[in-house]
């Protein structure tokens, strides 16, 4: 057992990009710990020679996790065990709240070393309400599946925050307009990295531009709050909202289009147009 370190799981925030932004205090808990539990051991490994640590690493990964996880929950009882993430802050889009979770019900200590986050640093940057905000993390790569996502938080009153791909973001970004409309977003590409990159402007303008273009590096995009959130609109109103819509359109269709315009729920809706239809 490392003396610099009590036993138990410490959870550290490596950088997104730029290697100075490691903090102190999770730089010396990389170089005190036992064993340190990552995505990926390249990457993780470039970081530790950069600090001159030289704890081994195990690959831990949504892949292995169910196997790798007993272990480590047995070793937190005398050793110091580090959990990262290629990148930032982990679990927030990456796997480790199950670790987390075993660790406290087996009684071992847990501590977090927080730091870099590229949600929230995309924040910083965009330019949009940061009172409310709601992380996405990816959405689904079947396109019924992103508008369902999509659709389920159309209403709120919040900022939403996506991480994307350069090869899918022009694609999202064409559903996001279609769906949620002329709302302001941005497009944050390789945060604190030497080509670092924010561009602002409507979804539909956005969603223009990168229609033919894949930016590389990694992206967070941002959607603003609708302009005006809407009052709940009664029951009896749906129902006429519906019946009018489903006279030329079929009952996803007239869900979907009833729930763009009242920013109600498009499951509920979905199930009550089934109700008129039949």
């Amino acid at each position: 057992m490392n003396q610099l370190l009590k036993p138990g799981l410490y959870i550290v925030a490596t950088p997104i990009g730029n290697l100075r932004d490691i903090t102190k205090r999770a730089a010396d808990t990389l170089c005190a710990a036992d064993l340190i539990a990552a995505e990926d051991s390249r990457v993780t490994g470039k970081l530790l020679k950069h600090l001159g640590a030289t704890a081994p690493i195990i690959p831990y990964h949504d892949h292995n996790a169910h196997r790798v996880r007993p272990d480590l929950i047995a070793r937190m009882s005398s050793q110091a065990i580090v959990l990262v993430s290629d990148a930032g802050t982990p679990l927030i889009s990456d796997p480790g709240f199950k670790l987390v979770r075993e660790a406290r019900e087996a009684g071992c200590a847990v501590t977090t070393i927080p730091g870099p986050c590229a949600a929230v640093a995309a924040l910083t940057l965009a330019g949009l309400p940061t009172d409310r905000f709601l992380f996405m993390g990816f959405l689904p790569p079947k396109e019924k599946a992103k508008e369902d996502a999509v659709m389920e938080v159309a209403s709120l009153n919040a900022t939403l925050v996506f991480y994307e791909s350069g090869p899918r973001l022009g694609k999202s970004l064409a559903t996001l307009a279609r769906l949620l409309g002329e709302r302001e977003a941005a497009v944050t590409r390789e945060i604190t990295k030497l080509h670092e990159e924010t561009v602002t402007g409507s979804l539909s303008t956005l969603a223009t531009q990168y229609e033919a273009l894949e930016p590389k590096g990694e992206i967070v995009l941002l959607v603003g709050p609708p302009s005006n959130v809407r009052e709940p609109v009664d029951t009896l109103d749906l129902d006429a909202m519906l019946i009018e819509a489903l006279v030329s359109l079929s009952v996803a269709q007239a869900a979907s289009q009833v729930a763009r315009a009242t920013g109600a729920d498009r499951k509920t809706l979905y199930a009550r147009a089934l109700e008129l239809k039949a």
